[in-house]
């Protein structure tokens, strides 16, 4: 079911101008636009689903919200919690935020998004996080399971939007739905190229969320505000944005995300998760290099060791033969040219002895349990490799689906 283009037109009103970005412009994400939204916080009790990247300027969302009097009862944290130190998978706990005293509950792990019980004293729910425009990236899951909560229990939902660092291209192979899992919800490809802001209104608009959930955002499309409750859905968009934009983010998304290029190259990078290879945790530069101890010894060589970023990893202490894809920022988007680069996982496959045990193996064996799959979003890529598909061939097979999807997508932009 579409949305109205009245109920967009609505929103876009409410949200702001959809103004053309100025050349050369800073681009403000939704957080910093604080005369559009605080003023609705007055007076509510308020949830924030934030991490170390929900900043205003050089201060946190939270802090800020609280020089200004607004009233957070609770703070809900991500995977690698809500001050972005604990790594990746790594479990994180329930806590008192030190710095501020407030509650913080974390929904990574068995807990994924607020209960009932958790949003009983609430009035307003806020989601500001800063993505990386990656299905496998898990913030999207999270934001789709928070909106959910703040639907289902009729809690009014303000999302801040950021500026997604990968928006200019959208590429992969889209999740079969047999493949499902907190690694890709839904069927979208690796790179959908939209903000978290465009994300939340196509899960919405087409009907992707829970039950109950769609039956209330059918009944936002209709339902009037008031001064009790100014808005049910709102998101604030970003000021000198576009889909051409390069936005380097001001603060690390997560600890084996350092910089720009290797945020870059993560959506290529990242398939070596699901194999043996190391994929640069324990270095200074993860996704950057990636290799293993068998690959031929005349590539480049690292050891990855432990660190605060990644206290276990793959082939830790072992040196490794691979690649070595770091550069500036300009070098490493003309190595991957506006899309996925699969030449260094079919190249890495080629070269690597032990064929049988390049794929890291579930004990269970089944294709929806290789980690490998989980990350392509189907069982076909792993196949192609081992076949010795060409790359033409293996993009072939995405664009049915891809094609699909972006026509869906293009109902969602809201920026040019």
């Amino acid at each position: 079911m579409r949305i109205s283009k009245f109920f967009f037109f609505i929103l876009f009103i409410k949200i702001a101008s959809a103004q053309k970005p100025l050349p050369g412009a800073r681009i403000i994400p939704g957080a910093e636009r604080l005369n559009v939204y605080a003023p609705m916080l007055k007076g509510k009790r308020v949830a924030v689903f934030a991490n170390q990247t929900s900043t205003v300027g050089n201060t946190h969302l939270v802090d800020t919200l609280q020089k200004l009097g607004v009233n957070i009862k609770i703070i809900f944290g991500p995977e690698h919690g809500f001050r972005g130190t604990a790594g990746a998978g790594e479990k994180v706990g329930n806590a008192v935020d030190e710095k501020t005293g407030i509650p913080v509950i974390s929904l990574y792990g068995n807990k994924r998004r607020p209960s009932a019980e958790d949003l009983k004293d609430i009035d307003i729910m806020i989601f500001d996080i800063q993505d990386v425009g990656v299905r496998f990236y898990t913030f999207i899951s999270s934001l789709e399971e928070y909106m959910e909560a703040a639907m289902e229990n009729s809690k009014p939902l303000l999302i801040l939007d950021r500026p997604n660092p990968n928006g200019f291209y959208t590429d992969g192979p889209v999740l079969d739905a047999r493949f499902k899992s907190f690694v890709g919800m839904q069927p979208v490809p690796i790179v959908y190229g939209m903000t978290l802001g465009e994300y939340a209104f196509m899960i919405a608009g087409e009907r992707w969320l829970s039950d109950k959930a769609n039956q209330k955002y059918d009944y936002y499309r209709t339902a009037k505000n008031s001064a009790d409750t100014p808005f049910h859905f709102l998101v604030i968009k970003c000021i000198n944005y576009d889909h051409k934009s390069r936005y380097v983010l001001p603060v690390r998304p997560s600890p084996n995300l350092p910089e720009i290029q290797s945020i870059y190259l993560y959506p290529s990078i990242c398939f070596f998760e699901g194999t043996v290879l190391s994929e640069g945790r324990g270095t200074a530069t993860p996704f950057q290099v990636f290799g293993h101890p068998s690959l031929p010894h005349n590539l480049y060589a690292f050891t990855p060791r432990p660190n605060e970023a990644a206290k276990s990893s793959k082939q830790y202490g072992r040196v490794c033969y691979g690649w070595n894809l770091s550069g500036t920022p300009e070098e490493v988007l003309q190595k991957l040219d506006n899309k996925i680069q699969l030449k260094w996982l079919l190249e890495g496959y080629r070269l690597f002895p032990a064929k049988d045990s390049f794929f890291i193996a579930p004990k269970s064996g089944r294709p929806e349990d290789y980690f490998f799959n989980k990350l392509a979003g189907n069982g076909d890529l792993m196949q192609q490799v081992k076949n010795g598909a060409t790359e033409a061939d293996i993009r072939k097979s995405w664009e049915p689906a891809l094609t699909v999807f972006k026509e869906i997508r293009k109902k969602y932009l809201m920026y040019p």
